[in-house]
This record gives C-alpha cells, structure tokens and sequence, in this order.
C-alpha cells in the first residue's frame, strides 16, 4: 500500500519559477492554490480557468488544473491539462513534472504502456527524478503482472472455448444422431406405410382377379349353356327346311285351305239352281 501512495504522489502545484508570468496569472493561480488547499474545487477551478483565459500559453495554470482533476479522480480531464502543459512548457522542469503526472494518471487507468512511455519523458526531461525512476519500474512490474494474468486468462478462455467447441461438438453428434434414429424411425415408419399399401393394392388386385375369374366361368358357363342349346335344336341340312320354316309353310296352307272352304260354302248357300240331267 505504501508503494501503491508513494506512486500516485503528484509533484505538487508550485508555481515554476523559471516561467515568466504576469501578475494578474500570479494572482488567479495563486488563489486556485489556495482554494484548492481548502479543497474547494468548484472555485480552484474557475480561478485557474481565469488564468488559462488571461494567458494561454502558461503553462502553470495548465498543470494545476490538471492536479485538480487528478484529485477529484476526473482523470481523463487531468490526462488532457497536463498534455496541454506539457506542449507550452517552456522549461524541461515543466516538461518532466507533466509528464510525471501524466504517468500517475495512466497508472490510475491501469494503462501501463501509455504509464511507461510517460515516465520515460519524465526521465528525458530529468534523468535524476528517483521518483520518476522508481514509478517507471513499478508500472513495467505491472505491465509484466498484467501479461502473465491476460496470457493466463487467454489459456483459461481458449480451454473454456475447446470445452464449449466439445460440447457443441458433442451435441451436435447427439442431434445428428437423434435425427438419424428419428429419420430412421420414418423411413421404418414410411416403408411399413407402403407395405402396408403395396398389400392392400395386391389384396385389391387379387380381388379384382377373382371377379375377373368369377366373371370369366359365368360367361363360360353362359357360352355353354347356348352351345348346349343350338346343339339340341336339330339344325336343317343344306337345301332342306328348318322345322320353323316347315311349320309357317304348313300354317299357310291351312289358312289358304280354310279360306277356299269357306267360299265353297259360302256359294251352297245362295241356292245356285242345278241343272238334272234326264233319266232316260
């Protein structure tokens, strides 16, 4: 804990002496100082955002605005100030005190390369800063932590993604086999539908059949009945009357006959005088 103190310790809100300022910046920052101090960070803000307007290129009202922010944990806020800092420093002691900071703020967003590189322009700007040079190792150990943890999480998350990629494996192997046995159900299903249809067409064309044979003898035996019968009816020879023919021919010569009686007769009844012949 104490190291974890000792490197969020921001370099304080002095006010560079080797920058030039004018009074009235004077005046701002030193009462943004004070509010500050008595932590009233609403008004600290506002006066060194009076100094930024009256000035802009100086550099202190930039960098203890961003000391403001660190302290209320607005840290992107902080981020941007001391990068404003930083860039109108006209000092390399302003510079390395940015840059400083500036490491602070990415340790605080556990940004460790960006801490890194920070801290290094720190050094750049002041190779004797032990506090600068003990934050730079201490934010390389945790870049190195950091790596062995996402390397760690990184075989945990691709064991948990080989088990997943097993189990879908394995339920897709079980689904394709409950298919199988389902299709395999159907088709068995399916093939006893059409047996089951295969028999009753064969059932129905064997019926058929039989009608068809029923059908069949009935016509024999009808076939048979009517040779049977022209067989027993006496059939005429050649240039000889049927006995149908015989019969109309005997019919007709009975009524003929029996029209010429009834005429004869019919002469007997009108008295035709005879004539006797003499007896001599």
């Amino acid at each position: 804990m104490k190291n974890l103190l000792y490197i969020f310790a921001l370099i304080g809100c002095s006010v560079f002496s080797q920058e030039k300022l004018k009074p009235q910046d004077e005046k701002y920052i030193y009462q943004g100082n004070k509010e500050l101090q008595e932590n009233n960070f609403v008004n600290a803000e506002a006066e060194y955002r009076n100094a930024i307007s009256e000035n802009p290129i100086n550099s202190v009202s930039k960098y203890n605005l961003g000391n403001a922010y660190f302290k209320n944990k607005k840290t992107n806020e902080a981020l941007v100030r001391y990068e404003q800092a930083q860039q109108v420093a006209e000092t390399k002691s302003g510079k390395h005190k940015a840059f400083h900071n500036m490491g602070n703020s990415f340790m605080q967003q556990k940004k460790y390369d960006n801490a890194i590189e920070a801290y290094k322009n720190a050094l750049r700007n002041n190779p004797k800063d032990n506090e600068s040079r003990y934050n730079l190792a201490f934010a390389k150990k945790k870049k190195e932590e950091k790596d062995k943890e996402d390397e760690k999480n990184k075989d945990k998350n691709k064991d948990k993604k080989d088990n997943k990629d097993k189990k879908d494996k394995k339920d897709k192997n079980d689904k394709d086999s409950d298919k199988k046995d389902d299709k395999g159900k159907e088709d068995e299903k399916k093939d006893k539908d059409d047996k089951g249809d295969k028999d009753k067409k064969d059932k129905k064309e064997d019926d058929k059949g039989k009608d068809d044979e029923k059908k069949d003898k009935q016509n024999d035996k009808k076939q048979d009945q009517s040779d049977t019968k022209k067989e027993s009816t006496p059939q005429p020879k050649k240039g000889q009357l049927s006995p149908q023919q015989v019969q109309s021919l005997l019919e007709a010569m009975n009524n003929q006959e029996k029209k010429l009686q009834e005429k004869m007769n019919a002469n007997k009844q009108k008295g035709v005088p005879v004539k006797n012949e003499k007896d001599w």
